[in-house]
Protein backbone atom coordinates (compact mmCIF):
# COMPACT_ATOMS: atom_id res chain seq x y z
CA UNK A 1 0.00 0.00 0.00
CA UNK A 2 0.79 3.27 -0.73
CA UNK A 3 -0.06 6.36 0.82
CA UNK A 4 1.37 9.42 -1.22
CA UNK A 5 -1.14 12.25 0.30
CA UNK A 6 0.41 15.72 1.36
CA UNK A 7 -0.42 16.95 4.48
CA UNK A 8 -2.32 19.88 3.02
CA UNK A 9 -4.52 19.48 5.74
CA UNK A 10 -2.31 21.53 7.84
CA UNK A 11 0.33 23.65 6.29
CA UNK A 12 2.16 25.74 8.44
CA UNK A 13 2.61 29.23 6.66
CA UNK A 14 1.80 31.96 9.17
CA UNK A 15 -2.13 32.56 8.01
CA UNK A 16 -3.34 36.47 8.68
CA UNK A 17 -6.66 37.22 10.77
CA UNK A 18 -9.20 36.58 8.93
CA UNK A 19 -12.32 38.36 11.24
CA UNK A 20 -12.36 39.54 14.54
CA UNK A 21 -12.22 36.63 17.44
CA UNK A 22 -15.43 35.66 18.73
CA UNK A 23 -16.49 36.84 21.97
CA UNK A 24 -14.24 34.51 24.81
CA UNK A 25 -16.07 31.89 25.78
CA UNK A 26 -19.35 32.64 23.99
CA UNK A 27 -21.43 30.19 25.39
CA UNK A 28 -23.99 30.33 22.55
CA UNK A 29 -21.56 29.66 20.17
CA UNK A 30 -19.98 26.72 22.08
CA UNK A 31 -23.72 24.89 21.99
CA UNK A 32 -24.08 25.67 18.36
CA UNK A 33 -20.70 23.70 18.37
CA UNK A 34 -21.72 20.62 20.47
CA UNK A 35 -25.12 20.21 18.64
CA UNK A 36 -23.05 20.27 15.06
CA UNK A 37 -20.81 18.04 16.10
CA UNK A 38 -23.82 16.00 17.15
CA UNK A 39 -25.88 15.87 14.57
CA UNK A 40 -23.27 15.14 11.85
CA UNK A 41 -22.19 12.00 14.61
CA UNK A 42 -25.90 10.93 13.74
CA UNK A 43 -25.98 11.29 10.43
CA UNK A 44 -22.74 9.16 9.53
CA UNK A 45 -24.21 6.58 12.60
CA UNK A 46 -27.73 6.39 10.93
CA UNK A 47 -25.70 6.03 7.39
CA UNK A 48 -23.50 3.02 8.75
CA UNK A 49 -20.48 5.32 9.03
CA UNK A 50 -19.86 5.44 12.36
CA UNK A 51 -16.50 3.80 11.70
CA UNK A 52 -15.48 6.53 8.97
CA UNK A 53 -16.36 9.50 11.23
CA UNK A 54 -13.98 7.25 14.21
CA UNK A 55 -11.33 7.82 11.33
CA UNK A 56 -11.52 10.94 9.65
CA UNK A 57 -12.00 12.03 13.94
CA UNK A 58 -8.43 10.32 14.63
CA UNK A 59 -6.76 11.89 11.31
CA UNK A 60 -7.47 15.20 12.41
CA UNK A 61 -5.93 14.32 15.85
CA UNK A 62 -3.11 13.44 14.29
CA UNK A 63 -2.89 17.15 11.87
CA UNK A 64 -3.52 18.95 15.31
CA UNK A 65 -0.67 16.88 17.16
CA UNK A 66 1.56 18.05 14.40
CA UNK A 67 1.14 21.54 14.91
CA UNK A 68 1.06 21.00 18.61
CA UNK A 69 5.06 20.07 18.07
CA UNK A 70 5.22 23.24 16.31
CA UNK A 71 3.51 24.84 18.86
CA UNK A 72 4.88 23.67 22.30
CA UNK A 73 8.90 23.96 20.66
CA UNK A 74 8.15 27.50 19.78
CA UNK A 75 6.26 28.21 23.31
CA UNK A 76 9.38 27.29 24.84
CA UNK A 77 11.69 28.96 22.83
CA UNK A 78 10.32 32.23 23.38
CA UNK A 79 8.37 32.79 19.99
CA UNK A 80 4.90 34.87 20.26
CA UNK A 81 2.32 32.39 19.24
CA UNK A 82 -1.16 34.17 18.47
CA UNK A 83 -3.17 31.31 17.12
CA UNK A 84 -4.13 27.18 17.54
CA UNK A 85 -6.76 26.51 15.19
CA UNK A 86 -8.75 23.93 14.03
CA UNK A 87 -9.72 24.18 10.46
CA UNK A 88 -9.36 27.35 8.44
CA UNK A 89 -11.81 30.07 7.04
CA UNK A 90 -13.89 32.22 9.15
CA UNK A 91 -14.27 31.53 13.26
CA UNK A 92 -16.87 29.57 14.91
CA UNK A 93 -15.62 29.33 18.57
CA UNK A 94 -12.55 30.71 20.10
CA UNK A 95 -11.01 31.61 23.43
CA UNK A 96 -7.96 33.75 24.34
CA UNK A 97 -5.34 32.62 26.80
CA UNK A 98 -2.50 34.86 27.37
CA UNK A 99 -1.17 36.11 23.96
CA UNK A 100 -2.43 32.90 21.79
CA UNK A 101 -6.21 32.81 20.78
CA UNK A 102 -7.34 28.95 20.57
CA UNK A 103 -10.66 28.19 18.57
CA UNK A 104 -12.70 26.13 15.92
CA UNK A 105 -13.08 27.47 12.62
CA UNK A 106 -15.80 26.45 9.90
CA UNK A 107 -13.77 24.82 6.67
CA UNK A 108 -12.93 21.33 8.54
CA UNK A 109 -9.79 21.13 6.59
CA UNK A 110 -7.21 20.16 9.08
CA UNK A 111 -5.70 23.16 11.37
CA UNK A 112 -2.28 25.71 11.68
CA UNK A 113 -0.51 27.34 14.46
CA UNK A 114 0.14 30.89 13.87
CA UNK A 115 3.89 31.98 14.65
CA UNK A 116 4.57 35.56 14.29
CA UNK A 117 7.82 36.12 11.77
CA UNK A 118 7.99 32.81 10.49
CA UNK A 119 9.17 34.44 7.05
CA UNK A 120 11.17 37.00 6.22
CA UNK A 121 8.16 38.90 4.14
CA UNK A 122 6.33 39.04 6.77
CA UNK A 123 5.32 42.24 8.48
CA UNK A 124 5.82 42.42 12.55
CA UNK A 125 4.54 45.14 14.76
CA UNK A 126 8.32 46.18 16.11
CA UNK A 127 7.70 45.54 19.68
CA UNK A 128 7.16 41.37 18.58
CA UNK A 129 10.32 41.81 16.35
CA UNK A 130 12.82 39.99 18.84
CA UNK A 131 10.38 36.96 19.48
CA UNK A 132 9.49 36.40 16.15
CA UNK A 133 10.28 32.97 14.94
CA UNK A 134 13.29 34.55 11.85
CA UNK A 135 14.89 36.13 14.75
CA UNK A 136 15.69 33.28 16.71
CA UNK A 137 18.89 31.37 16.69
CA UNK A 138 19.68 28.72 14.02
CA UNK A 139 19.00 25.90 16.31
CA UNK A 140 15.89 26.81 17.48
CA UNK A 141 14.39 27.50 14.07
CA UNK A 142 15.35 24.56 13.21
CA UNK A 143 13.54 22.62 16.02
CA UNK A 144 10.89 24.52 15.66
CA UNK A 145 10.51 23.90 11.58
CA UNK A 146 10.89 20.25 12.22
CA UNK A 147 8.70 19.75 15.49
CA UNK A 148 5.60 18.42 13.29
CA UNK A 149 7.47 15.91 11.30
CA UNK A 150 9.13 14.65 14.55
CA UNK A 151 6.02 14.26 16.09
CA UNK A 152 4.65 11.98 13.12
CA UNK A 153 7.33 9.77 13.95
CA UNK A 154 6.85 9.84 17.56
CA UNK A 155 3.27 8.86 17.30
CA UNK A 156 4.83 5.77 14.71
CA UNK A 157 7.18 4.98 16.95
CA UNK A 158 4.44 4.90 20.13
CA UNK A 159 1.85 2.76 17.79
CA UNK A 160 4.31 0.32 16.55
CA UNK A 161 4.93 -0.31 19.87
CA UNK A 162 1.28 -0.41 20.73
CA UNK A 163 1.56 -3.04 17.63
CA UNK A 164 4.49 -5.42 18.43
CA UNK A 165 3.60 -5.62 22.40
CA UNK A 166 -0.08 -6.59 21.34
CA UNK A 167 0.61 -8.66 18.09
CA UNK A 168 4.20 -9.83 18.19
CA UNK A 169 6.28 -8.95 15.57
CA UNK A 170 5.47 -8.93 11.85
CA UNK A 171 7.24 -11.64 9.56
CA UNK A 172 7.75 -11.41 5.64
CA UNK A 173 5.97 -15.00 5.81
CA UNK A 174 2.61 -15.19 4.45
CA UNK A 175 -0.89 -16.18 5.97
CA UNK A 176 -3.89 -17.99 4.08
CA UNK A 177 -6.65 -16.91 5.05
CA UNK A 178 -8.82 -19.05 2.01
CA UNK A 179 -8.69 -20.48 -0.94
CA UNK A 180 -10.14 -18.50 -3.30
CA UNK A 181 -13.19 -19.97 -5.91
CA UNK A 182 -12.37 -19.31 -9.71
CA UNK A 183 -15.97 -20.14 -10.89
CA UNK A 184 -16.40 -23.98 -11.54
CA UNK A 185 -12.41 -23.55 -12.12
CA UNK A 186 -9.63 -25.26 -9.81
CA UNK A 187 -7.29 -22.86 -8.39
CA UNK A 188 -3.57 -23.69 -8.10
CA UNK A 189 -3.19 -23.17 -4.63
CA UNK A 190 -6.32 -26.19 -4.29
CA UNK A 191 -4.51 -27.86 -7.02
CA UNK A 192 -1.45 -27.99 -4.78
CA UNK A 193 -2.69 -28.22 -1.82
CA UNK A 194 -2.76 -25.66 0.05
CA UNK A 195 -5.08 -25.29 3.26
CA UNK A 196 -6.65 -21.58 4.80
CA UNK A 197 -4.27 -21.58 7.96
CA UNK A 198 -1.02 -22.31 5.93
CA UNK A 199 2.04 -19.96 6.51
CA UNK A 200 4.02 -19.27 3.45
CA UNK A 201 7.89 -19.50 4.41
CA UNK A 202 9.48 -19.75 1.09
CA UNK A 203 8.90 -20.13 -2.50
CA UNK A 204 12.12 -21.81 -4.53
CA UNK A 205 13.77 -22.35 -0.95
CA UNK A 206 14.26 -19.00 -0.66
CA UNK A 207 13.01 -16.53 2.27
CA UNK A 208 11.31 -13.26 1.70
CA UNK A 209 13.03 -9.78 2.29
CA UNK A 210 10.01 -7.58 2.45
CA UNK A 211 6.11 -8.11 2.64
CA UNK A 212 5.37 -7.77 -0.68
CA UNK A 213 7.83 -10.38 -1.87
CA UNK A 214 5.08 -13.20 -1.92
CA UNK A 215 2.65 -11.49 -4.16
CA UNK A 216 5.90 -10.74 -6.11
CA UNK A 217 6.84 -13.29 -7.14
CA UNK A 218 3.76 -15.29 -8.02
CA UNK A 219 2.94 -11.95 -10.43
CA UNK A 220 5.91 -12.76 -12.08
CA UNK A 221 5.80 -16.49 -12.78
CA UNK A 222 2.96 -17.16 -14.55
CA UNK A 223 3.39 -20.85 -16.23
CA UNK A 224 6.60 -21.41 -14.08
CA UNK A 225 6.34 -24.28 -11.68
CA UNK A 226 6.97 -23.13 -8.03
CA UNK A 227 7.94 -24.73 -4.72
CA UNK A 228 6.74 -23.53 -1.87
CA UNK A 229 7.85 -23.97 1.67
CA UNK A 230 4.91 -24.31 4.14
CA UNK A 231 4.37 -24.18 7.74
CA UNK A 232 1.14 -26.21 9.24
CA UNK A 233 1.06 -27.57 12.27
CA UNK A 234 4.17 -26.66 13.44
CA UNK A 235 6.58 -28.26 10.37
CA UNK A 236 7.35 -27.29 6.92
CA UNK A 237 5.71 -29.23 3.82
CA UNK A 238 6.72 -28.04 0.40
CA UNK A 239 4.05 -28.18 -2.04
CA UNK A 240 4.31 -27.44 -6.05
CA UNK A 241 2.10 -24.97 -8.10
CA UNK A 242 2.04 -22.85 -11.53
CA UNK A 243 0.45 -19.31 -10.99
CA UNK A 244 -2.17 -18.90 -13.40
CA UNK A 245 -3.00 -15.47 -15.50
CA UNK A 246 -5.71 -13.27 -13.51
CA UNK A 247 -6.68 -12.52 -17.13
CA UNK A 248 -10.37 -13.01 -17.91
CA UNK A 249 -10.85 -14.16 -14.06
CA UNK A 250 -12.97 -12.60 -11.73
CA UNK A 251 -13.10 -13.09 -7.85
CA UNK A 252 -16.12 -11.78 -5.97
CA UNK A 253 -16.94 -9.76 -9.24
CA UNK A 254 -13.38 -8.08 -9.43
CA UNK A 255 -11.38 -8.31 -12.33
CA UNK A 256 -7.97 -9.95 -11.74
CA UNK A 257 -4.66 -8.49 -13.40
CA UNK A 258 -3.09 -9.83 -15.98
CA UNK A 259 0.24 -11.70 -14.49
CA UNK A 260 0.35 -14.36 -12.27
CA UNK A 261 -1.70 -15.73 -9.47
CA UNK A 262 -2.31 -18.91 -7.23
CA UNK A 263 -5.59 -18.31 -5.85
CA UNK A 264 -5.56 -17.78 -2.55
CA UNK A 265 -6.46 -15.03 0.11
CA UNK A 266 -4.01 -14.60 2.68
CA UNK A 267 -4.84 -13.11 5.72
CA UNK A 268 -1.68 -11.39 6.46
CA UNK A 269 1.87 -11.28 7.57
CA UNK A 270 2.38 -14.00 10.38
CA UNK A 271 3.71 -12.69 13.67
CA UNK A 272 6.41 -13.74 15.97
CA UNK A 273 5.88 -13.42 19.61
CA UNK A 274 8.66 -10.36 21.49
CA UNK A 275 9.43 -10.19 25.21
CA UNK A 276 8.75 -6.35 27.23
CA UNK A 277 12.54 -5.97 26.62
CA UNK A 278 12.67 -6.66 22.87
CA UNK A 279 9.67 -4.41 22.22
CA UNK A 280 11.27 -1.20 21.65
CA UNK A 281 13.69 -2.73 19.01
CA UNK A 282 11.05 -5.27 17.55
CA UNK A 283 8.66 -1.84 17.05
CA UNK A 284 11.96 0.62 15.75
CA UNK A 285 12.38 -2.23 13.08
CA UNK A 286 8.59 -3.02 12.08
CA UNK A 287 8.52 0.95 11.58
CA UNK A 288 11.85 1.29 9.18
CA UNK A 289 10.04 -1.90 7.13
CA UNK A 290 7.16 0.19 7.22
CA UNK A 291 8.86 3.35 6.20
CA UNK A 292 10.99 1.77 3.71
CA UNK A 293 8.12 0.59 1.73
CA UNK A 294 6.04 4.26 2.21
CA UNK A 295 9.43 5.86 1.18
CA UNK A 296 9.80 3.37 -2.52
CA UNK A 297 5.90 4.15 -2.70
CA UNK A 298 6.36 7.81 -2.82
CA UNK A 299 9.57 7.78 -5.07
CA UNK A 300 7.14 5.12 -7.36
CA UNK A 301 4.13 7.84 -7.50
CA UNK A 302 6.31 11.09 -8.25
CA UNK A 303 8.88 9.53 -10.78
CA UNK A 304 7.64 9.99 -14.60
CA UNK A 305 6.36 5.88 -14.92
CA UNK A 306 4.46 7.15 -11.88
CA UNK A 307 2.79 10.05 -13.25
CA UNK A 308 2.03 8.54 -16.61
CA UNK A 309 0.29 5.50 -15.03
CA UNK A 310 -2.48 8.82 -13.01
CA UNK A 311 -2.46 10.12 -16.12
CA UNK A 312 -3.87 6.69 -17.79
CA UNK A 313 -6.12 5.72 -14.93
CA UNK A 314 -7.54 9.13 -15.30
CA UNK A 315 -8.58 8.60 -18.86
CA UNK A 316 -9.12 5.15 -18.61
CA UNK A 317 -11.94 3.99 -16.31
CA UNK A 318 -11.10 0.45 -16.75
CA UNK A 319 -7.63 0.42 -16.02
CA UNK A 320 -7.81 2.68 -12.96
CA UNK A 321 -10.30 -0.16 -11.97
CA UNK A 322 -8.33 -2.82 -12.17
CA UNK A 323 -5.87 -1.12 -10.07
CA UNK A 324 -8.16 -0.29 -7.52
CA UNK A 325 -8.94 -4.09 -7.00
CA UNK A 326 -5.38 -4.73 -7.46
CA UNK A 327 -2.92 -2.13 -5.53
CA UNK A 328 0.30 -3.94 -6.44
CA UNK A 329 -0.12 -3.22 -10.17
CA UNK A 330 0.86 0.44 -10.28
CA UNK A 331 1.50 3.22 -7.89
CA UNK A 332 -1.42 5.56 -6.74
CA UNK A 333 -1.83 8.17 -4.62
CA UNK A 334 -4.34 8.78 -1.89
CA UNK A 335 -6.17 11.08 -0.89
CA UNK A 336 -7.69 12.50 2.23
CA UNK A 337 -11.08 10.72 0.89
CA UNK A 338 -9.29 7.15 0.10
CA UNK A 339 -7.31 7.03 3.76
CA UNK A 340 -10.48 7.13 5.40
CA UNK A 341 -11.56 5.08 3.05
CA UNK A 342 -8.89 2.79 3.57
CA UNK A 343 -9.30 2.75 7.17
CA UNK A 344 -12.83 1.73 7.35
CA UNK A 345 -11.47 -1.24 5.65
CA UNK A 346 -8.79 -1.85 7.97
CA UNK A 347 -11.08 -1.55 11.00
CA UNK A 348 -13.01 -4.48 9.39
CA UNK A 349 -10.11 -6.49 9.18
CA UNK A 350 -9.20 -6.19 12.81
CA UNK A 351 -7.02 -3.58 15.11
CA UNK A 352 -3.35 -4.43 13.67
CA UNK A 353 -4.43 -3.54 10.30
CA UNK A 354 -5.51 0.22 11.80
CA UNK A 355 -2.50 0.39 13.47
CA UNK A 356 -0.59 -0.81 10.12
CA UNK A 357 -2.46 1.95 8.59
CA UNK A 358 -1.89 4.73 11.11
CA UNK A 359 2.04 4.16 11.37
CA UNK A 360 2.05 3.91 7.33
CA UNK A 361 -0.08 7.89 7.46
CA UNK A 362 2.44 8.98 10.56
CA UNK A 363 5.57 8.30 8.21
CA UNK A 364 4.34 9.55 5.10
CA UNK A 365 3.35 12.85 6.97
CA UNK A 366 6.47 13.54 8.42
CA UNK A 367 8.52 12.66 4.89
CA UNK A 368 6.71 14.39 3.05
CA UNK A 369 6.64 17.45 5.27
CA UNK A 370 10.59 17.58 5.54
CA UNK A 371 10.97 17.78 1.55
CA UNK A 372 13.31 21.33 1.42
CA UNK A 373 10.55 23.13 -0.62
CA UNK A 374 8.23 26.06 0.85
CA UNK A 375 5.86 25.37 1.62
CA UNK A 376 6.83 23.05 3.65
CA UNK A 377 8.50 22.35 6.72
CA UNK A 378 11.58 21.50 5.26
CA UNK A 379 11.45 24.47 2.92
CA UNK A 380 11.88 26.02 6.13
CA UNK A 381 14.62 24.13 7.65
CA UNK A 382 16.51 24.55 4.17
CA UNK A 383 16.12 28.13 4.66
CA UNK A 384 17.26 28.71 7.82
CA UNK A 385 20.58 26.22 6.65
CA UNK A 386 21.00 28.09 3.78
CA UNK A 387 21.07 31.18 6.09
CA UNK A 388 23.20 29.87 8.04
CA UNK A 389 25.77 28.70 5.97
CA UNK A 390 25.32 32.28 3.95
CA UNK A 391 26.18 34.43 7.09
CA UNK A 392 30.25 35.61 7.85
CA UNK A 393 31.39 35.60 11.14
CA UNK A 394 31.01 39.52 12.63
CA UNK A 395 28.69 40.31 9.91
CA UNK A 396 24.84 41.16 10.52
CA UNK A 397 22.63 38.05 9.52
CA UNK A 398 21.82 36.99 6.48
CA UNK A 399 18.51 36.90 5.32
CA UNK A 400 17.42 34.98 2.01
CA UNK A 401 15.40 36.56 -0.69
CA UNK A 402 12.22 33.54 -0.13
CA UNK A 403 10.31 35.58 -3.20
CA UNK A 404 12.93 34.57 -5.70
CA UNK A 405 11.69 30.55 -4.68
CA UNK A 406 8.20 31.55 -5.56
CA UNK A 407 8.27 30.51 -9.12
CA UNK A 408 9.77 26.52 -7.80
CA UNK A 409 7.43 26.27 -5.47
CA UNK A 410 4.24 27.29 -7.70
CA UNK A 411 5.48 24.56 -9.96
CA UNK A 412 5.97 21.84 -7.09
CA UNK A 413 2.38 23.10 -5.69
CA UNK A 414 1.21 22.78 -8.60
CA UNK A 415 2.62 19.00 -9.17
CA UNK A 416 1.59 18.45 -5.70
CA UNK A 417 -2.16 19.77 -6.35
CA UNK A 418 -2.34 17.48 -9.39
CA UNK A 419 -1.40 14.38 -7.38
CA UNK A 420 -3.75 15.01 -4.73
CA UNK A 421 -6.81 16.19 -6.97
CA UNK A 422 -6.00 13.30 -9.06
CA UNK A 423 -5.75 10.94 -6.04
CA UNK A 424 -9.17 12.28 -5.02
CA UNK A 425 -11.35 11.80 -7.87
CA UNK A 426 -9.94 8.21 -8.22
CA UNK A 427 -10.79 7.64 -4.61
CA UNK A 428 -14.10 8.68 -4.80
CA UNK A 429 -14.83 7.11 -8.41
CA UNK A 430 -12.38 3.86 -7.75
CA UNK A 431 -11.46 2.96 -4.05
CA UNK A 432 -8.71 1.04 -3.49
CA UNK A 433 -9.16 -2.31 -1.79
CA UNK A 434 -6.90 -3.40 0.41
CA UNK A 435 -5.69 -7.09 -0.59
CA UNK A 436 -6.20 -9.99 1.47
Amino acid sequence: MTLTEKEALAPDAPLEADSPPAEEGNPTRVVQLVVALVLITGVFIALGWGYLLLFIAILFAIVMLHELGHFITAKRAGMKVTEYFVGFGPRLWSVRRGETEYGVKAIPAGGYVRIVGFTSTEEVPEEDEARAYRQQPFHQRIIVASAGSAMHFLIAVILAFILVFTYGQSTNNVKVLSIDHWGGKTTPAAMAGLKAGDVIVSIDGKGFTDTNSVTDIIARSTGKQLTIGVERDGKVVYLTATPESGKGISVDHKALADHGYLGFTTGGYATKSVSVLGSPGAALSTMWNVADQEVNGIGQVFSPSGLSSMVHQLTNSKYAQTVANNPQLAPRASSIVGIANLGAQSEQAGLASVLILLIAINIVFGILNMLPMIPLDGGHVAIAGYEWIRTKKGQPYYRADITKLFPVAAVFIALLAFVSLSAMYLDITHPLQIPH
